[in-house]
């Protein structure tokens, strides 16, 4: 499924990569924010997993993922040096974005013990350019030493199922997907969800 996930998000135009990063930040109801000029977009399911994505004026993007029950949760650990050498390879001008910034629900600081820079954790980090998603160069190099499966350590395939990658992004697909999961007590309660999350989809059309 990993494979599969991150081609299908690859193939995905960016301008539709954050379309549907607004429309599930909406829907969960996290508040979009401005950092130096980019457009923070975040998810989390409330249990300690959580997706954040910045897309820059210049048309760049950076995607953090964190899973806390997986081998890539540093933030149990402390380690900050490990955690900023997961960002290698990240431009400096997305680093920024993430370096010393006040903490939020999805992505807390771990903290240099020697200078007292922060950088916001992350299981996962990829990055893109304007025309290609990457894989930041430390985490990957760090999960080939240690013989892990980068995305399913990092969370990917769970933290972006709501964004639908390679499947049709409608809110019919959107409600279908949550009644699977169980979240609703009736099929009155579906429809009105289903009425809201169609409002959502009109204002990012």
């Amino acid at each position: 499924m990993s494979d599969d996930t991150w081609d299908a998000f690859r193939a995905t135009p960016l301008a539709e990569v954050r379309r549907r990063a607004a429309i599930v930040d909406e829907i969960v109801e996290v508040a979009p924010v401005t950092v130096d000029g980019a457009r923070r977009f975040g998810w989390n399911d409330g249990g300690g997993q959580s997706a954040v994505w910045y897309f820059t004026e210049d048309g760049c993007g950076l995607l953090l993922t964190f899973d806390h029950e997986a081998e890539l949760n540093l933030y149990a650990e402390g380690d900050y040096a490990l955690q900023r050498s997961f960002y290698d390879g990240v431009p400096e001008d997305l680093v920024r974005l993430v370096r010393n910034r006040p903490e939020n629900y999805e992505s807390l600081n771990l903290t240099d013990p020697q200078t007292k820079d922060t950088i916001h954790y992350a299981g996962g980090v990829f990055w893109c350019d304007g025309t290609e998603w990457r894989v930041a160069d430390g985490v990957a190099g760090y999960c080939r030493r240690k013989k892990l499966d980068l995305f399913n350590e990092s969370g990917f395939d769970y933290c972006l199922q709501d964004y639908r990658f390679g499947r049709d992004f409608t809110p019919e697909g959107v409600v279908e997907d949550r009644a699977e999961e169980g979240w609703y007590a009736d099929e009155r309660a579906q429809e009105a969800e289903l009425a809201a999350i169609r409002e959502i989809f009109a204002r990012h059309a």
